[in-house]
């Protein structure tokens, strides 16, 4: 898997999925500062990329969790490579509001999941993992088990892998940190120098740059 994650990451990298600025940092919806930026909703827009990621999801899902019955999605970021898994693998799929719907039947959960059905969650990334647990706990509260989660990208924050560990939640990513760093590192993306820049900031991504 190490060498697909690579692969991955160059692919990312390509499309400016992924973008490194240490210089001149960006600001996540959290208010964070960030030197690192991904959207993998750009892989969509891409017919090759966008197909390589579903079956590199597909796979994922039949290696780790091919107990699975239902196929969910965290909106709004892994709507669209969720219902795309799902089709791939003929299963029933749904997505997870970050909050019910304020009219209406006021739905958290979108589309129809069996209570007591085996429900794989796909995300597109994780950085907090705060969004992506709050989904499984809604659909826990449903009456389903679920039993794991497949994403894109992880920036692998310990914050993200206690709250996975307490969670009770195996999380499998098609690439990670690590990974980006070394190949952007590799094509001349970022300089040697600012790989040491990056890693302070991962090990306390709040408080960077203040």
């Amino acid at each position: 898997m190490e060498k697909s994650k690579k692969a991955f990451a160059s692919k990312l990298l390509k499309v400016k999925a992924i973008k490194l600025q240490p210089q001149d940092p960006f600001t996540w919806a959290s208010g964070w500062k960030s030197p690192f930026y991904c959207d993998n909703r750009k892989t969509l827009s891409f017919p090759d990329l966008r197909s390589y990621v579903k079956l590199e999801l597909v796979h994922a899902v039949q290696e780790f969790f091919p107990e699975a019955e239902a196929v969910a999605g965290v909106a709004t970021g892994a709507i669209a490579q969720g219902a795309l898994v799902a089709d791939e693998l003929n299963l029933p799929f749904a997505y997870v509001r970050s909050k019910p719907k304020d009219h209406g039947l006021e739905n958290l959960i979108e589309g129809e999941l069996r209570p007591g059905s085996k429900v794989v969650v796909v995300e597109d990334l994780i950085s907090t993992g705060g969004s992506s647990l709050k989904a499984v706990e809604a659909i826990r509260r449903h009456g389903c088990e679920v039993v794991g989660m497949v994403a894109s990208y992880t920036y692998g924050f310990p914050v993200a892998e206690q709250a996975f560990e307490e969670a009770g939640v195996k999380l499998v990513t098609l690439t990670d940190y690590e990974h980006v760093v070394a190949e952007a590192l590799e094509t001349g993306y970022i300089a040697e120098s600012d790989v040491a820049l990056l890693g302070e900031w991962r090990k306390d991504p709040a408080n960077w740059n203040k």
